[in-house]
């Protein structure tokens, strides 16, 4: 990477052609920051796999240039890779929001990570650094304190929007839109904007439609009401326990990390009555209107709440004919069909059910939809412009609205991961790309799988595995009986006998030929097998299971 001249670099690492995953840095001379760290959800064929992060190549290479770490907002997609990336890159200083801090310090205890310079930020905050200033926009999205950043650099005023929609009516503060016009006005060389919903038309729907929406459920029901909701929309929460406040209805709360955001929002002021939460024991003392279960499983996860719930192997609740379950929450793409199982599981238990496409005032999103993105154009006015935050399809679209905007097309720039964007007094143009790409983060270790280990699972998931355990007297170099061929997911050995006594056959063949060459090591004998048994198989089957040779020294006497 450059630096050495009088560039600022602007670099997406994480965030761009996906939606998760953020983290761009903005880099000039020894001075370097970087905006957000978030994590993204694996898809499915990334078996065992919990969360998906960035390659830090970059940061490991420019470590002594890193300042600070700015965190926008507190989504996961912007915050879950704080505790990775504080175990593997020295940073100085932290900021964020004051929820955002919460739950960056909830996260931090969870991993047992000590860090001592994590500071609050509020609208008013200005950072100073040797070449950057910071200023923070106050933003309407999904979750409290969320912000734009202001960057003034010495090629230029960069503004980073964050996650945003424009909300007139909000259930927390309004968007500052005259901070964003007198930005706008003082003159913008470069803006980054969300573009999670730049292939929606219109305006997105105001919270508070959901909030009407969610009274009028509340308070007409007459059994129980089971919802399930993002566990981080914490405006959405907020509103349902006043709600059910003014309804005479008690909250029981399920799933660890909704447990974890009423407890952060209790904390902070957002949630003012503590009282209104009870035990599922208490709960059975009331009558079935006067509960309230808030649960996590909006998008089907098969360990959560309400999918347990569905089962019927939730511990504490069991489903009765005049419950009504209530998603409000939209299913993230790949979670449709999840979702649907559940759905279709609690139908057969004879409850009524209400999804956001039978009623489109149950959820709203906290990105801009199209009007909203030209807004942010046209209040931020910049010269150059770089969508952010979405798959390929999202920035192309928002590419053509800042064109609508009138910003030249040559202004504008389509980027993926590791992509350099350099700012000069005069100009704007693409550097040499850096590393970017993906580490997988499993169960609660901090620290990376590796691809091959990935391909090992989706073999076993396909074909299943084949052990062969080998007896061999070390002293004689013979084979001491016929091999043991066990299988998981290829086979049942009991209903294909035959198939299994030529496997060993030819086993006890391979391990004979080997050993009456007198120069081989068990390494050499395992991968023997492997090689030879491997079509051996696939010819007989069509499958290729992972083959396992487990050799097993048996020293025996005359």
């Amino acid at each position: 990477m450059q630096n050495n001249k009088d560039v600022t670099s602007v670099i997406a690492l994480g965030g761009l052609g996906e939606v998760g995953k953020n983290m761009y840095v903005i880099h000039h001379k020894n001075e370097l920051l970087i905006i957000d760290a978030g994590v993204m959800f694996p898809e499915a064929d990334l078996m065992g796999v919990d969360y998906v992060f960035q390659d830090l190549t970059y940061l490991k290479e420019h470590e002594s240039d890193i300042k600070a770490l700015i965190i926008t907002h507190g989504h996961e997609d912007h915050i879950g890779g704080i505790p990775y990336l504080l175990k593997n890159i020295n940073i100085p200083d932290i900021y964020a929001p004051s929820l955002a801090v919460s739950l960056i310090n909830h996260k931090l205890e969870d991993n047992h990570i000590k860090y001592d310079n994590l500071h609050s930020y509020d609208k008013d905050t200005k950072l100073k650094f040797k070449y950057f200033d910071i200023e923070f926009i106050t933003t309407t999205h999904s979750i409290p304190d969320s912000f734009a950043l202001v960057v003034h650099t010495p090629q230029g005023t960069i503004v980073e929007t964050g996650d945003f929609k424009f909300d007139l009516t909000p259930i927390g503060p309004i968007a500052d839109l005259h901070k964003m016009a007198n930005t706008g006005t003082k003159g913008v060389k470069l803006l980054l904007s969300d573009s999670t919903n730049a292939l929606s038309e219109g305006f997105s729907k105001s919270e508070s439609c959901v909030d009407e929406t969610l009274s009028d459920i509340i308070s007409r029901h007459p059994g129980r009401i089971i919802l399930a909701t993002f566990a981080s929309n914490i405006y959405r929460i907020k509103h349902i326990v006043e709600t059910c406040k003014k309804n005479n209805r008690q909250i029981v709360v399920f799933g660890r990390s909704m447990e974890t955001s009423i407890e952060i929002a209790l904390n902070n002021g957002l949630i003012k009555d503590r009282s209104i939460f009870i035990d599922a024991n208490k709960a059975k003392s009331l009558k079935r209107n006067e509960v309230c279960i808030l649960c996590t499983g909006s998008q089907g996860e098969p360990l959560a709440a309400l999918s347990r719930i569905a089962n019927g192997t939730h511990k504490q609740i069991s489903l009765m004919i005049d419950d009504l379950v209530v998603f409000s929450s939209k299913p993230i793409p790949g979670n449709a069909s999840s979702i649907n199982r559940v759905i279709n599981k609690l139908y057969l238990k004879g409850v009524k059910v209400f999804t956001n496409e039978e009623f489109s005032d149950i959820h709203t999103s906290g990105h801009a939809k199209q009007e909203e993105l030209k807004l942010m154009l046209r209040l931020i006015k910049p010269e150059y412009f770089m969508p952010m935050h979405g798959e390929y399809r999202m920035l192309t679209k928002h590419k053509q609205l800042a064109m609508e905007c009138g910003i030249k097309e040559e202004n504008t720039f389509i980027c993926k991961n590791g992509d350099v964007i350099n700012i000069t007094n005069d100009k704007i143009e693409r550097g040499k790309p850096v590393t970017a790409g993906d580490v997988f983060i499993e169960g609660n270790k901090i620290g990376g799988i590796s691809t091959s280990v990935l391909k090992e699972r989706k073999l076993m998931s396909k074909d299943g595995i084949l052990l062969t355990i080998i007896n061999i007297n070390p002293l004689t170099k013979q084979l001491l009986m016929k091999p043991n061929v066990t299988t998981r997911g290829f086979i049942m050995v009991n209903e294909n006998l035959d198939l299994v006594e030529k496997i060993e056959k030819k086993v006890t063949q391979i391990i004979r030929d080997t050993l009456d060459t007198g120069k081989y090591s068990y390494t050499d004998l395992k991968n023997q097998i492997i090689l030879e048994l491997s079509p051996f198989i696939s010819t007989m089957t069509g499958r290729h299971p992972m083959i396992l040779p487990v050799i097993m020294e048996v020293r025996q006497s005359d």
